[in-house]
């Protein structure tokens, strides 16, 4: 593998951003807050974070930049150093509007812009063609236009999946060939009724398996077909998680893929999910995914290539599996139980897709309807329907499936050299080495991050919470006996049964009784 330069002792990526303006998308998102706060946190002599904000139900942009500002994710900051927060801007727009409906002025407050990071889409695996066609693939070609008015822009890096081309087990680091023609596509979705695109979609996108990884793919395509202005490079990480130090060991905050397993398994929810034991669990740190896109972009500007880079960000290096996920849950969440939680956390992964259905239908389809049925009854308001929270876990068990039953492997030389390019100082701030990750301590801190950050449950409840788990043991065990009587009851409702049953009790007496009498003639 030929390295590329590699940086002086001092640390270049602060340098790099002192003073650079820089525009994001999906600022709101899970990486977009903790992109804002490395940037915020290591560079403090970066410029103004333009950041391109929606209305979103009926809260304007101008209250949802004081909410992201009030993030947990921004605490140190605010105690360290609450002016950095003055540097975020807001960009009122909207990724899946022509021009991202940015005004005249606002696209002034743009000029100054170095680097781009664009992180916004929608992550919704059965997203309606054109839907997701308009958030993930139009929203690129929008963005570009922007980016090719803005004179002195050094890198613009696009956030796409790992997943992108996940028709394949071996993954490089290149723009595949597309699943389709980009004009064709555009054409098809203005054209065709919705309901008819909706019945042809599964067919129109093979190979792709949904219509996020087909979108995702079209993107890259439109990145890699357009005329390079500017330097651009492709970012891909995998399955994002909670972060390993930054801003917290821990730290998350949604509950898509493996933190919703949590928190489902936490409060009793979930008793079977479908996984591969021994499948890897490609999962990343959310920190070092944004530590290596920092670098990302810093090394897209310094090495301003014609053609873009692609960058697969995976833990390939470092292999966990879905055993090790399973086995870590049912340890630490018995340590660090959920408040309140509804059952007794128990149950486990299977691999068969048909034991798995019909287990979730009995073990949670059919006692959640009940229970839900038994609280209205009673009348009693709960703040979530457990019938709702069982087609939500549902959905989850069907996105998650995808990725535990398969694995894959991604070729990372491009981050491998970057990471070797990084100079000691940069490598002291940002972690862009996969190995550094302890997988029983990142899945212990990522268990307790998801009790505190995302369900913003606190460490003074956990004596209560544990009482209150084995009091919800003893419960679970008391059905558990109760069912094996009542279905051994039914069973000798038979006669035949009721037979043999009394017949093999006889018989065993009458061994034990002949055994004790031989031990007492031997004495």
């Amino acid at each position: 593998m030929v390295g590329r330069p590699r940086s002086p002792c001092e640390a270049l990526l602060p340098r790099f951003y002192a003073g650079r303006d820089i525009f994001i998308t999906g600022a709101t998102g899970f990486m977009g807050k903790v992109l804002i706060e490395r940037l915020l946190s290591t560079c403090p002599d970066v410029g103004k974070l333009h950041l391109l904000l929606r209305p979103k139900k009926g809260v304007a942009p101008e209250k949802r930049l004081q909410q992201l500002k009030s993030s947990q994710v921004f605490d140190l900051i605010r105690q360290n150093n609450p002016r950095q927060l003055d540097k975020l801007c807001i960009i009122p727009g909207d990724v899946s509007q022509p021009g991202l409906a940015i005004d005249a002025e606002h696209l002034k407050n743009l000029q100054d812009v170095s680097i781009v990071f664009h992180s916004a889409a929608t992550l919704k695996f059965d997203e309606a063609l054109p839907n997701a066609v308009d958030q993930n693939v139009l929203s690129v070609t929008r963005l570009m236009d922007i980016c090719d008015t803005i004179p002195n822009l050094q890198a613009l890096v696009h956030v796409s999946t790992a997943y992108s081309n996940s028709e394949l087990t071996c993954v490089e680091e290149k723009v595949y060939t597309p699943p389709a023609d980009l004009g064709r596509l555009l054409a098809l979705v203005e054209a065709v009724p919705k309901p008819l695109l909706a019945n042809i979609t599964p067919e129109y996108i093979k190979p792709k398996p949904n219509t996020y990884t087909f979108t995702k793919a079209m993107a890259e395509e439109a990145v890699r077909c357009r005329t390079q202005r500017y330097p651009v490079a492709i970012f891909r990480p995998t399955i994002v998680i909670s972060s390993l130090r930054h801003p917290f060991p821990g730290w998350i905050e949604n509950l898509n893929g493996p933190s919703g397993v949590i928190a489902a398994a936490g409060k009793g929810l979930l008793h079977v999910f479908v996984r591969r034991p021994d499948a890897r669990a490609d999962l990343l740190p959310v920190d070092i995914a944004i530590d290596t896109l920092l670098a990302v972009a810093w090394e897209t500007a310094v090495d301003r290539l014609p053609t873009v880079r692609v960058y697969n960000c995976s833990t390939n290096s470092n292999p966990t599996t879905w055993r090790q996920f399973e086995t870590a849950l049912k340890k630490h969440l018995l340590n660090y139980p959920l408040d309140a939680c509804l059952w007794y956390p128990c149950g486990s992964g299977v691999q068969n897709r048909y034991a798995h259905k019909a287990l979730e239908f009995l073990l949670q389809t059919i006692p959640l309807h009940i229970a839900e049925y038994i609280i209205r009854g009673l009348g009693i308001k709960m703040k979530l329907s457990l019938i709702t929270a069982e087609q939500k876990m549902r959905a989850m068990n069907e996105v998650l499936a995808f990725f535990a039953l398969r694995e894959w492997k991604f070729n990372t030389d491009n981050v491998d050299k970057l990471r070797a390019r990084l100079s000691p100082a940069d490598a002291a701030i940002y972690n862009l080495d996969p190995k550094s990750i302890s997988w029983d301590e990142q899945y212990y801190n990522f268990i307790r991050g998801t009790r505190k950050y995302l369900l913003k449950e606190k460490d003074e409840n956990l004596d209560e919470a544990r009482k209150h788990m084995n009091r919800m043991y003893y419960l679970h065990k008391g059905v558990i006996f109760f069912i094996m009587v009542l279905v051994f009851r039914l069973v000798l409702q038979n006669k035949n049964v009721r037979q043999v049953v009394y017949g093999t009790l006889r018989l065993l007496l009458s061994l034990s009784f002949a055994a004790y009498k031989n031990v007492i003639e031997s004495i």
